[in-house]
């Protein structure tokens, strides 16, 4: 079988049936070549055409095989000479075994190569002649090269092979190009050495001159000829290399834009290594480097620009002192003159001048227009990071806000309230929205901030760099706002950004006030903020009020009058002159204030409501009060208080009472514990919502209630649509006390929809009930209803609404308006509510164990209480005589309410003038629950 590189095998087996042919012979003889004879060039083997004898033929199939070199064959004729004059190669494919049997080839020696060609072997028969001297050298050198390049091929792989044979043309052409970069310098070289040999010739005459004895003025005027004539030729050669210059490095670009890719494997040339990677192509390389520095590096470009700029003028200026008759400072200040003035180029003479002040003048127009490029972009960069607000805040002492929701707008209202008495401060709100949006926003709100500057950033409360940029270590108060998110999701962002201000290396100057959704999450916030981390949790604070409402109708307005700013709030503030001073007369001592507890150092800054009336302040102890601003109250004189007689009544018991809740709160189990803890034995829970009955169950108890252990309250389970008219009809609404309209977990995370929803079961609530319940005169309807007389439906939803009480949850403020206006709701209770103890919280962290404690089922409470707890009838008292006779039953009354009037006052002025009370009115109390 052929063998792998097509030849025949070594031993071919001879037909047995057939005599052997002797091969047909060409007879080669040696033509000496005078021209190329020598050692490099020895004779060279021409083959002719003539058959050898017969006799030469056995005397060379004698001696074939101990006389065989490769200096025989024409195969070793040197390939740099060009082609020669020879037989055409016969190229032998391989054949099978029959074949070569059919041609009856000659079998091969054994002293032969195995890749000689057919050829080859059919001349081995050949008898060899005489050889000379050089060729037998030349055969020696032939077998080594022959030995050497076959063990290189067989040690090779073909990768290597392949680039040992690549054609060199593109070094040949690379080695014109620098052989033509080599004539060029030396030309330039060689005319700056004529210039230096002139000048020396010129220094050589005028020696000359100075030592002969030659007429003086004669001789000055020949020797200041040649002097002119050697410095016009000197000049001339000077501008003629200017010009050279001039043109060199103008075509230096181009050639570099061309082959510029090819100056890697020009080194590799020179340093005789050869790779066969691919590499990035240089240009490509060079253009990356020129992107990165202009993308990291800001002065990139105006370095660039200012470089080019230098460049143009000291080579406009070489330009000019080629082709002009000036010198070469002047020829610079001209080309700065044409960069900077355009149009300074009109009076340049001659063509080559005007042609280079042209394109000297084009530069510089192309300068300046990148110049204007450059500062164009500058300008609008910074003003488009001022205007999405990304620049830096450089403000101390401000209230810093993280993120966005629905309470934002009442939550910069009541900061802008508390910071009226010092003339407005400083509320930074970031927040990951456009700035301009933001500011839309807010202008929206229409309300008038009152000195208060309000500033937006654009930026992440999880990242450092945001949080540095709006100066979140001299904040005095850090506000973080729950996003629009499910209860779970808002709480762990707000874990979260909690996180990232416990990692700001400067440390935090304020406390952070931070918004939860669900009261099972806090515990963990607090583990990791600490001391710092005030919390807040909407869900829970708008349910106990709703409760609160529900018991006892009117409380809350109340507390919308404490927790706002515009109205009275809690302060606590320290009096020196108060030390030794017992509670019952600092409960009298402001007549702008009442106190209602104190901050008692002792207990480690505890702060006690409503504390015993023996108590007496010790050093350090501060007051807590309900005033009007931080600055309007100051102790003054102990007023002459009459406590007389009043009526020793005590609280009546409490009755059951049957509540509905319509709708499923995430916190519902919260809100049953709190109701179990007020509601009398015997009370009745109705729960009517769309949530399947065993669900309810596993939900309660996985919220930690234990439905077995209830004494006091009754759950009863109804399953229905709490907006189809068909499932309210089935429930006995006229019989309930109040009615809780809750915003329903399934739409909470759509304020929109989840308002819709309060709003359809209000109406059809009332509807249903104004229908059920027996018709009133219109002439018993209140004053504050009769501007609706014009409107039947809502007249007869007025008059139900006075017969039981329904407390909604409107989430929008704005729908909580509609609702509000048309009482056909006791109260809604909205997150504006939320965003008021937050603002009261960030202004004093201490506040907030105030509202846990008035918010908390057990302990104080805010309570109202009738006027014949604490008075006769049409009796005339001061209120200081009332907050006396109200020390005896272990309360703080911190405001009044008149029969006739619609809204509470709380902490009221002129406390110490007379005047007559009715028993219809009310009385506001901080109860001690007992």
């Amino acid at each position: 079988m052929p063998d792998t590189n097509g030849a025949p095998n070594s031993n071919p087996k001879p037909n047995p049936n057939k005599p052997e042919r002797p091969p047909l012979l060409k007879k080669s003889k040696i033509i000496a070549d005078n021209t190329l004879a020598g050692q490099l060039f020895p004779a060279v083997r021409r083959v002719s055409s003539t058959s050898p004898s017969s006799s030469e033929s056995h005397t060379t199939s004698a001696t074939n095989d101990a006389n065989f070199g490769f200096g025989d064959r024409d195969y070793v004729y040197p390939s740099f000479l060009g082609p020669h004059t020879t037989r055409s190669r016969v190229n032998v494919k391989s054949t099978s075994k029959s074949q070569r049997n059919q041609l009856d080839l000659p079998a091969r020696s054994e002293s032969m190569p195995s890749n000689l060609s057919y050829e080859a072997k059919v001349e081995s028969k050949m008898k060899p002649k005489p050889k000379l001297k050089a060729e037998k050298d030349l055969n020696a050198l032939s077998i080594q090269v022959s030995s050497s390049a076959s063990s290189a091929l067989s040690g090779s792989s073909s990768a290597n092979f392949s680039n040992a044979r690549r054609p060199s043309a593109h070094r040949y052409s690379w080695i014109l190009l620098l052989l033509k970069f080599l004539c060029t310098l030396s030309v330039s070289h060689t005319l700056y050495l004529r210039n230096e040999v002139s000048k020396l010739q010129e220094e050589n005459i005028s020696l000359h001159r100075a030592c002969s004895h030659v007429d003086l003025a004669s001789a000055g005027i020949m020797e200041l000829e040649e002097v002119n004539s050697l410095v016009y030729f000197g000049n001339a050669d000077s501008r003629t290399v200017a010009l050279y210059m001039v043109v060199f490095i103008l075509v230096i670009p181009f050639a570099l834009y061309k082959y510029l890719d090819y100056l890697p494997r020009i080194i590799d040339l020179l340093k005789r290594k050869y790779t066969i990677k691919e590499e990035v192509p240089l240009m490509k390389r060079i253009a990356y480097v020129v992107d990165v520095c202009f993308s990291v590096y800001p002065y990139a470009k105006l370095l660039a620009l200012l470089f080019s700029t230098l460049f143009l003028i000291g080579y406009g200026g070489l330009a000019l002192y080629a082709v002009g008759d000036g010198s070469f400072i002047e020829a610079i200040w001209l080309s700065w003159s044409f960069v900077a003035d355009s149009g300074n180029h009109a009076d340049m003479v001659g063509a080559g001048p005007r042609i280079v002040s042209v394109l000297i003048s084009s530069g510089g127009m192309l300068i300046f227009a990148m110049m204007l490029g450059l500062v164009s972009d500058a300008i609008s960069e910074k003003v488009d990071s001022l205007r999405k607000g990304k620049s830096e805040v450089i403000e101390s002492n401000h209230i810093l806000v993280l993120g966005w929701s629905d309470k934002l707008g009442s939550l910069l209202k009541q900061l802008a309230i508390a910071n009226k008495s010092i003339g407005g401060g400083v509320v930074v709100v970031l927040a990951e929205r456009d700035k301009e949006e933001m500011e839309m926003d807010i202008a929206k709100l229409e309300f008038d901030f009152m000195g208060t500057s309000v500033i937006c950033r654009s930026g992440s409360p999880l990242i450092l760099a945001d949080l540095k940029k709006v100066s979140v270590s001299k904040a005095r108060a850090i506000i973080v706002l729950a996003s629009d998110e499910n209860a779970d999701q808002s709480d762990a962002r707000a874990l979260r950004v909690v996180l990232s201000l416990t990692g700001v290396r400067e440390g935090l100057r304020g406390h952070v006030v931070v918004e939860m959704s669900d009261l099972d999450n806090e515990p963990l916030v607090k583990l990791v903020g600490g001391e710092l981390i005030e919390t807040v949790v909407a869900h829970d604070v708008i349910g106990r009020l709703m409760i609160q409402c529900a018991l006892q109708p009117g409380l809350a307005q109340i507390w919308e009058d404490i927790l706002g700013f515009e109205n009275a709030e809690f302060y606590i503030k320290r009096w020196p002159q108060l030390d030794g001073v017992p509670f019952e007369d600092v409960l009298v001592s402001f007549p702008e204030a009442i106190p209602c507890g104190v901050k008692v150092a002792a207990y480690g800054g505890k702060i006690i409501i409503n504390p015993d009336d023996r108590y007496v302040l010790k050093e350090g102890d501060e007051v807590l009060v309900i005033a009007e601003d931080d600055d309007t109250y100051v102790p003054g004189l102990l007023p002459e208080v009459n406590k007389g007689l009043f009526p020793r009544i005590t609280d009546p018991p409490k009755y059951p009472e049957r509540i509905l809740f319509c709708g499923w709160r995430r916190d519902i189990d919260d809100m049953i514990m709190v109701l179990e803890a007020l509601l009398a034995p015997g009370s009745e829970l109705w729960m009517f919502n769309e949530v399947p009955e065993n669900d309810r169950e596993k939900k309660l108890t996985d919220g930690g209630l234990d439905i077995s252990g209830l004494e006091n309250i009754k759950l009863v389970h109804h399953v229905g649509n709490a907006v189809i008219r068909r499932h309210l009809e089935g429930l006995p609404l006229e019989t309930f006390d109040s009615i809780l309209i809750l915003a329903d977990e399934s739409v909470e995370d759509s304020i929109v929809h989840s308002d819709s929803r309060s709003l359809a079961t209000l109406l059809l609530i009332r509807d249903i009930q104004s229908k059920r319940l027996p018709n009133k005169d219109s002439r018993s309807v209140p004053l504050r209803h009769s501007v609706f007389s014009q409107s039947s439906w809502i007249r007869e939803m007025q008059q139900a609404s006075d017969r039981s009480i329904i407390i909604s949850e409107i989430l929008d403020s704005r729908t909580r308006n509609l609702v509000s206006v048309s009482r056909i709701s006791d109260y809604v209770l909205s997150n504006e509510l939320v965003s008021m103890a937050l603002a009261m919280v960030a202004e004093d962290k201490q506040i907030n164990r105030v509202l846990e404690e008035l918010f908390a089922e057990e302990g104080n409470e805010l309570c109202i209480k009738p006027a014949e707890f604490y008075l006769y009838d049409q009796e005339e008292v001061c209120f200081y005589d009332i907050m006396r006779r109200g020390r005896q039953r272990r309360e703080i009354v911190i405001g009044y309410r008149i029969a006739a009037a619609e809204r509470a006052v709380i902490n009221p002025a002129g406390k110490s003038k007379q005047r007559k009370w009715s028993l219809d009115d009310v009385f506001v109390v901080i109860s001690s629950g007992d």
